[in-house]
């Protein structure tokens, strides 16, 4: 995936250039994107109609007083665009630059004409909001002529759709650095999602040859995750050369990246239809009951989803209860014992609550099963204590064998920040070798340096970086870069215990938590670790919780890089022996 994105940059500077030359004084910074991405979007729908456009016109004329729906037509190769899409008004937006008197009401005619779906992609812009603007301040003509100029070549022929959605998601992150939003919810680098095909794919190459998959992304922004996965799975010169059918299915909640989404779709000639706007958690748009074979997503982390609560019902803020059979999951107590929480993640951070909505989405075993690939920090790896929600979800994961690998990738990976970021690989069918265990790749030092940074994203993944991840995930390595280690290893138990004065000498009781690995056994570790140095301490069995936190740190410390004790102690004395030497000669 080669994506030469410095010949991107002069057309993506033009069409940045139409803020100052164009929308300074008229608009806020915070509303260029409203007038931008829109017009991107249908210059891009424009050029791409353009061959067909005298053909529509022409079928439309003939058959619109004797056909109510002419869609069929419209968008059939012999009779209308060959797309998924048309317009039937006499205008394009180079010819509603030859009439600049009548700009405005032909360019509301121009919209107008569009098909229905893309009338919902001008909806989610709200570019309609912009034309009395245009039309008060007098930039109509301006604005039409600037995205017609030569230098903004956006022809489908011209830029694929992989340079168009980097070309959108750097522009959304331009305007989010400009006016200090909290950027780039939806911008995955595109050689991570490169990492994320290969990972999810390859290890079933040869089961999906033939046949018919469903993709899908509950967050999927741009749309890319999507096409590139396709694309990856389905290249005649890739490594998979599948002919296998894939159904593309994504939602997403912000209007803006909807219609890009959306807009990408249609010119990719998928289904429209199969992107859905809205909140996944809250309103989930396709059927219940549909299943999918593979799916890849970077969810939002660090991010509210307090409204989705609110329309969940969620209950008192002290005890969440939700009636939705995506988050009420059976584990297990610290007696072995099954049983039915709700598992919710706190209200200020939502990524596990998609992963959770991911796994019920899985295709049963028998079906073939499913794989995941997501994106999180490391808050879905170790943030809260067992018992807690989080813990719980990841519980619930390891204790259903479904987690398979968690990638930890290099720092200053990602446009929007600067934190550990991981990729989590999941599987309902693991192969034999991986059945009951976790692997883990500790993939920081896989990047090269960009000569230029774009946000925080300050390196870049080569292709024979990817290489090499992809190898250290399919061979199941066990070295310093991979550890494989069984589930139960990432459990504990979580036992407070209370000790008296008399253990320690400090005039008061007090309580603090022992944490107790599950393959121990807790009254031997007790006896052991606790009773035998503090004999009067009380161990609260009804205290007992199990936790789950994978750390990376931890399960890579190498105690054996430590220095020697008495070499240690040796350097200590001499650093005392040359103070006090300096010392003697400074009170002389």
């Amino acid at each position: 995936m080669n994506l030469d994105t410095q010949s991107l940059q002069p057309i993506i500077n033009f069409i940045w250039s139409v803020a100052d030359d164009v929308l300074i004084n008229k608009y806020l910074e915070n509303q260029y994107q409203d007038v931008i991405l829109p017009m991107t979007v249908l210059r891009r729908l424009d050029l791409a109609l353009e061959p067909s456009k005298d053909l529509v016109l022409e079928t439309y004329n003939e058959y619109k007083s004797k056909m109510d729906n002419l869609t069929g037509l419209l968008t059939s190769k012999d009779h209308g665009s060959g797309l998924e899409f048309y317009n039937t008004s006499p205008y394009t937006m180079k010819k509603l630059l030859d009439d600049p008197k009548n700009i405005d009401s032909n360019l509301e005619d121009y919209l107008n004409g569009f098909s229905e779906n893309v009338q919902d992609i001008i909806q989610k812009f709200k570019f309609r909001n912009q034309l009395d603007t245009f039309e008060e301040t007098g930039i109509t003509f301006s604005v039409l002529e600037k995205f017609c100029s030569p230098k903004v070549e956006l022809s489908p022929q011209k830029i694929s759709p992989m340079a168009m959605g980097y070309m959108f998601e750097d522009l959304i992150r331009r305007f989010n650095e400009k006016t200090n939003a909290a950027a780039g919810r939806h911008f995955t680098p595109r050689e991570i999602i490169e990492l994320m095909t290969h990972l999810v794919y390859l290890p079933v190459k040869d089961k999906i040859k033939k046949g018919t998959f469903l993709v899908y992304d509950p967050c999927a922004g741009s749309g890319a995750m999507l096409t590139q996965s396709k694309k990856f799975a389905t290249n005649q010169e890739g490594e998979i050369k599948s002919k296998a059918t894939f159904h593309l299915y994504g939602q997403e909640n912000t209007g803006e990246m909807y219609a890009v989404c959306k807009s990408d779709m249609l010119l990719k000639e998928e289904d429209p239809e199969k992107i859905q706007f809205g909140s996944t958690l809250s309103k989930y748009g396709f059927d219940p009951n549909l299943k999918f074979n593979f799916m890849l997503t970077n969810p939002p982390y660090g991010t509210s989803w307090k409204e989705d609560q609110k329309e969940l019902n969620v209950g008192t803020a002290k005890k969440i209860e939700i009636n939705d059979t995506r988050f009420n999951l059976e584990i297990k107590n610290f007696k072995g014992e099954l049983e039915k929480k709700c598992l919710t993640s706190r209200s200020n951070d939502g990524q596990l609550m998609f992963m959770l909505h991911m796994l019920s989405k899985m295709k049963d075993p028998k079906d073939g099963g499913s794989r995941i690939a997501s994106v999180h920090n490391g808050s879905a790896l170790f943030t809260g204590d067992a018992g807690s929600g989080e813990s719980g979800i990841r519980q619930f994961l390891l204790e259903n064998d479904l987690l398979e690998a968690v990638i930890a990738l290099p720092l200053d990976i990602f446009y929007n920040t600067p934190q550990p970021t991981y990729l989590l690989i999941l599987s309902n069918k693991k192969k034999q070798s991986r059945k009951g265990k976790v692997q883990l790749i500790k993939a920081d030092g896989f990047f090269k340096k960009r000569t230029k940074a774009l946000g925080h994203k300050k390196n870049d993944l080569s292709s024979k970086h990817i290489k090499e991840i992809v190898s250290l995930y399919l061979n199941e390595n066990d070295n310093e870069h991979s550890k494989i280690f069984t589930n139960n290893e990432f459990g504990y138990y979580s036992i407070k215990i209370k000790h008296s004065e008399n253990d320690f000498k400090t005039g008061n009781d007090f309580k603090d938590f022992e944490y107790i690995p599950l393959n121990e056994d807790i009254n031997e570790y007790l006896e052991n670790e606790v009773l035998t140095y503090t004999p009067n301490a009380k161990p609260d069995e009804k205290s007992i919780k199990i936790g789950y936190s994978i750390n990376f740190i931890e399960k890579f410390h190498n105690a054996g890089n430590y220095r020697d004790l008495s070499n240690i102690l040796e350097d200590i004395e001499k650093l005392e022996s040359k103070t006090l030497g300096l010392l003697k000669n400074v009170l002389k």
